[in-house]
This record gives structure tokens, C-alpha cells and sequence, in this order.
């Protein structure tokens, strides 16, 4: 049998909380993948849904937080809370020993090894874990998503279906996944 991944604080062992960190605007089947392999190597994790300045998020971080607190009802070690600021202070903050992000390909790679330093700068006591998305969800992200639902295409595929329900209702306001022609058609 594998070992387990123990925190361990001034020489003790600890609840070993993870926290897994992103905008999910919208919480992907990639997402949920990783949540619940994840769920499945520590004690608790945390999905940190994030506010980022830079970016103009579909969903509200209200909307985003009850789409994954539904999504991830399932898995009994996993919450929901949301992110505001510095991720290794949240995590800090909650006690966690690791972060854990999502890899879908090797282009990912570059980007989370210069995060995973940074916070090992900030916080040495908290590691990173790179999971490796399902091959099924390499080629998914938010954005694909959302531009094939506002263009009537259907996502079922690729989100939990309590997501494509609210990308419909945003885009469409129907509950059918494409417009309904108007006389004009």
C-alpha cells in the first residue's frame, strides 16, 4: 500500500486539509475530477472559489459557491468557501498543508510550477499537489464551455448538470439549451 500524506505541525500530526483553489466560473466535469480525487488523499478539502480582479466573472461568487456546494454534496470531507486575497494566507488561515491544482496539459505546467514557488516563498509549510486532470477533460476549460453554451451548443457533456441549467438560464432563458426561433426566423 501507498503512504499517506501527513501534515505535520511542530512535530505533530495533523488533519491533513487541502485547499483547492480557482474562479470555476463555471465548475467544470475537469473541476469536479480533480475535487474528488483529491477528496480521496486528505482528511478535508477546501474549494476556495476565488474573486480575481482581473477577470469578469459569468456567475456571481454567490452563484459559483451554490453550483459547487451542489456539485460536491456528495463527497462528506469536501466544503465550499470562498477566496478573497492571497491564497497561502487563506490557507494559512485554515489550516491547510496543501494546495492542490489541476494540470490538463504540459502549457499548464509553466504557469502553477511559478505559483507553487511563490507560495513556498510565502508559506514553506504548505506544499503544492499537482493532479493531473482525467484525459477525458484535458482539452476543457471554463471558457470553452461558456462560449459553446452562448452559442446554443450543448455542454451537458462537459458540466454537472445543475451547471448547464444555469448556463442555459443565463444565456438563453428557455431551459431547452438554444433559443427558440422568433417569428422573424
Amino acid at each position: 500500500m501507498w503512504g499517506t500524506i501527513l501534515c505535520v505541525e511542530n512535530g505533530r500530526q495533523r488533519l491533513r486539509r487541502a485547499v483547492y483553489p480557482g474562479s470555476f466560473d463555471p465548475p467544470t466535469l475537469g473541476h469536479l475530477d480533480v475535487v474528488t480525487r483529491a477528496s480521496k488523499l486528505f482528511d478535508e478539502v477546501i474549494v476556495a472559489v476565488a474573486v480575481n480582479s482581473q477577470k469578469r466573472p459569468l456567475f456571481t461568487l454567490q452563484e459559483r459557491t451554490e453550483m459547487l456546494e451542489q456539485c460536491c454534496a456528495h463527497l462528506s470531507n469536501v466544503r465550499v468557501l470562498a477566496l478573497e486575497g492571497l491564497l497561502v494566507a487563506f490557507a494559512q488561515r485554515i489550516g491547510a498543508c496543501a494546495i492542490v491544482r489541476g494540470l490538463r496539459a504540459v502549457s499548464d505546467f509553466e504557469y502553477e510550477f511559478q505559483m507553487a514557488t511563490m507560495n513556498r516563498q510565502l508559506a514553506p509549510e504548505v506544499d503544492t499537489c499537482f493532479l493531473m486532470t482525467h484525459q477525458q477533460y484535458a482539452f476543457l476549460s471554463s471558457s470553452m464551455v461558456k462560449e459553446v453554451a452562448r452559442l446554443g451548443g450543448d455542454v451537458r457533456a462537459f458540466v454537472p448538470e445543475v451547471v448547464a441549467q444555469r448556463l442555459d438560464a443565463k444565456f438563453h432563458k428557455t431551459g431547452a439549451g438554444i433559443a427558440p426561433p422568433t417569428d422573424e426566423s
